[in-house]
Order: C-alpha cells, then structure tokens, then sequence
C-alpha cells in the first residue's frame, strides 16, 4: 500500500512532512519535544488506526501516538504518528455508573458530561490532558485518588488494535494478560481507541489551594510534613514549591512571586474540611486562599497546571518518607536563599488506596509509594544544560530518602528511563519481565516503541 492508497483508506488526513497542516497534526505539549514522524494520520475512527497500523506493519514501520500530546518521550523520527485527536465519542451510562470514551478526549469533555448525571471520573490534574493516556499511564488524582485508588483500577474494558491491526475488546476476562499490561504499560502493547471506566457519585468537594509567601516555606512545610500522613482517605495534597513568571493572567500577588502551594481536596463538608485544614492555615495567612466547596468539574483549580503549550523539562522522583532531613534539603536546595531557577518543584503525598491491589489487579508499579516528586524548569534550548542541571540536582538531592527505583509512570520524561535496564527499573525487576512476555506475544517486532519503551522478551 502506498501513501496514496492509504488516503484513500482512512477518512483523517495523511500529511507528508513540508505538507500543510503537518506541524499542527505533530504539536506537542511541551514545545521542547519536537516530534519528525515520516508521517501523520489524523485518524476518525477505530477503522482508520487499523488501517494505519497495517500499513506500519507492511512497510516496517514504528507506530508513535498522539492525543493532547503532554508526554511525549521520543521524536517518532522516520515512523508513523497516529493523531487520535478527532476521535471525541463520550458516552455515559448513569444505571451502570460508567463512561466510554475515545480516544482523543480529554479530561475536561469528559467532566463536563458526567457532571450532567451526577458522577465524577477519576481525573487528573491537569482538565487538557487524554482521558486514555493519562489510565494507560496509571492516573493518580487530585480528589478521588486517596480513597478510590488509581484511573487504572476502575477500567472495564479496553479497545485496543495491536500490532497484527485487529481490534481487540479487552476485559480482565476476555485477555487478561493484555488488560493487566495495557493498565500501567503506557502505549507499548497497541493503539487503545477507546475505553471504559466506572464513575462515582460525586458532584462537589471542599478544596484548592493555599499560596504562601515563599519565605515561610519553611514554617508551612515542618506542619505539612506531620499533618498530611495524618489525614484521612477522603482528604488528598499535594505542595508545590514555585517561582511563577510575571503573567497577566496571574493574580496581583501571585504575578512573578515566590510561594509555597499547598493543594487540599476534602470529599465532605466545609464544616469538617475546615477543621482539617486549620493546622496549615493556622501557620501564617496565605497571599491566596482557593480553598472552598467546589464542583467536581472545578478540580483542576486545585493545580492549576498552565493550559496552554510551553517550553520546559522536568524529572519525577520518590520519597519513601518526608523525614526532617529530607525538608532541610529542599531547603537549601530550593528555598529563599538558593538561587534556584526551576518553575515548580511539587511534592504529592499518596498512601490510602494508592496502596492497596485493586480487585482485577494492573501493572501500575508506584504502589506503596508514599511521595512522588515532580519537576520543571520552563525555558527554551538555550537553558537547556542549566535546568536539566538542577533537575539532576533535585534528583541527587533527594537520593537517600528515595524508593528502589520505581516510579510514577506518567511522569517520566524524555530524560528519563531511556534505557531498557533504566525501564525496568522504573517497573521494577518482576512487573517488567511480565510486560516483557506480554509484549512478545502482542507486538513481538516492537512496532509501538515511541515510548519509554518495554522491549519484547
């Protein structure tokens, strides 16, 4: 099959590089990760994946994918790009308390259609991100996540095309091996063009978030540290450590500042969220206070993660535990007298249902994890070696108090993980191997590699 012949085929555009719309179809979130694929289908429909992948698949091609294009790890050079950006079906069904959704939809179409039935998704921080992406990648919420566990552990079914170009209706008992590896594997095993997921009764919650002046980051944080592993499972945070740039968008106070970000969500009343939160308030008045009832469709106001694409690089890490010591390094690492020039360095505490084995267990590996720590340092090429020097730091700086090697898969950068033995690390030695032997029997030629990628056994 030729390109023409495969225009021909699939209802979306099959763009050349040079051709117009080209750029757009291979944008990416992080305008650093420049994405050179041979080529870009917009694909429509479940149909045309499958005809872009059988194309891959006769000419011997890799296969990257795109939705909303926030993690993208490798430039796909010489292989086909598969946009799934037009594919935007949401369907709910409030008697099974369920939502399908394809594959370019995003957190915030998704939100505001359940929210017409009273339920709520285990979404994410960011409301730009892919539905699908972010489950395949486990999904650790901001509201839902303490006490429900991750996205990933409430799929029921995954429509998938591997590499043999089928479409495959995945359960936890029509492929049980695939389903486990597709929930945590990110993309290595197919192309999901769709997925379904449970839903929970929730319309609003208490919660946002605290801004302090950056100087009493210091005095927020020592109470931050003992009242946050105290917490109930209906109570999540998360805290931020930034430097904000001068934008108009931005609040007076918060315009080009120094802070602290504490972020609280509460599934209960103002009343009890309150007095939850009075230890952190308490400490010294916040430059901005967010935090009140909210509707669930508001959650991404807990972050307030920026909206649009913009340059920067980041790394994650863990923490086994926030020990005394482990503040005094950030600290001197990141506090009022460094020079640190890093956007955000956030710290978000786990535990509650993020330990526990969901019923249909799932390759997630950050089980047990008490911290993850994310961050980013916004600047073009030419700050390159500067910010991914003190992203280094940041990860040398929290070595000792760090777990194993696992980590939180959706926030692996292209920095990151970019070796085989690096990937199994980051799965740990078990859960890799398994994925490993799975991929051998899915996609035994490593057509989706465009990824931190697992390699077939």
């Amino acid at each position: 099959m030729t390109v023409d012949e495969l225009r021909g085929t699939v209802i979306g555009p099959v763009l050349l590089p040079g051709d117009d719309g080209f750029a757009e179809e291979v944008a990416s979130f992080n305008l650093i990760n420049v994405m050179e694929p041979a080529l870009a289908v917009g694909v429509t429909s479940a149909a045309d994946v499958q005809a872009v992948v059988r194309y891959a698949a006769r000419n011997q091609l890799a296969v990257a994918v795109r939705a909303t294009g926030h993690q993208v790890v490798k430039d796909a050079r010489g292989a086909i790009l598969i946009n799934t950006s037009r594919m935007q079906g949401v369907l709910v069904d409030a008697d099974s308390r369920s939502a399908r959704v394809e594959a370019g939809v995003d957190w915030a179409t998704t939100m505001a259609e359940t929210a017409k039935f009273g339920l709520a998704p285990l979404s994410g921080s960011a409301a730009t991100v892919s539905v699908i992406g972010y489950t395949l990648g486990g999904g650790q919420g901001p509201v839902l996540g303490r006490s429900h566990g991750y996205a990933a552990d409430h799929v029921r079914r995954l429509e998938v095309v591997t590499a043999d170009g089928e479409l495959r209706q995945v359960t936890a008992e029509s492929e049980p091996d695939l389903f486990w590896a597709l929930l945590g594997g990110k993309g290595n095993f197919g192309v999901v063009t769709a997925i379904e997921f449970a839903l929970f009764p929730v319309t609003e919650f208490y919660g946002g978030g605290l801004h302090f002046a950056g100087e009493r980051m210091e005095d927020v944080l020592r109470v931050w540290r003992t009242w946050a592993p105290e917490l109930p499972e209906q109570a999540t945070t998360s805290v931020a450590v930034q430097r904000l740039p001068p934008l108009p968008e931005l609040p007076e106070p918060l315009r080009g500042a120094f802070v602290l970000h504490v972020r609280f969500a509460y599934l209960g009343t103002a009343e009890e969220g309150e007095r939850l939160l009075a230890p952190i308030r308490a400490v010294t008045r916040p430059l901005v206070d967010g935090v009140r009832m909210l509707p669930y469709a508001d959650s991404p106001l807990i972050h307030l993660d920026p909206p649009t694409p913009l340059p920067y690089y980041d790394r994650t890490t863990t923490l086994r535990e926030f020990t005394p010591e482990a503040l005094d390094a950030l600290l001197e690492f990141a506090g009022p007298a460094s020079n640190n020039p890093l956007a955000s360095i956030e710290i978000r505490a786990l535990g509650g249902a993020f330990d526990r084995e969901p019923t249909v267990p799932n390759a997630v590996p950050t089980r047990g994890v008490p911290y993850v720590v994310f961050a980013i340092g916004v600047g073009g090429p030419d700050q390159a070696d500067l910010l991914r020097g003190w992203l280094e730091r940041l990860v040398h700086t929290f070595e000792p108090w760090s777990v194993d090697g696992r980590r939180m898969v959706n926030f692996l950068s292209k920095d990151e993980a970019a070796t085989p033995e690096q990937v199994r690390l980051a799965y740990g030695a078990e859960r890799y191997d398994r994925l490993a032997r799975i991929k051998r029997r899915f996609d035994p030629g490593n057509m989706f590699l465009a990824n931190h990628n697992i390699r077939p056994a």
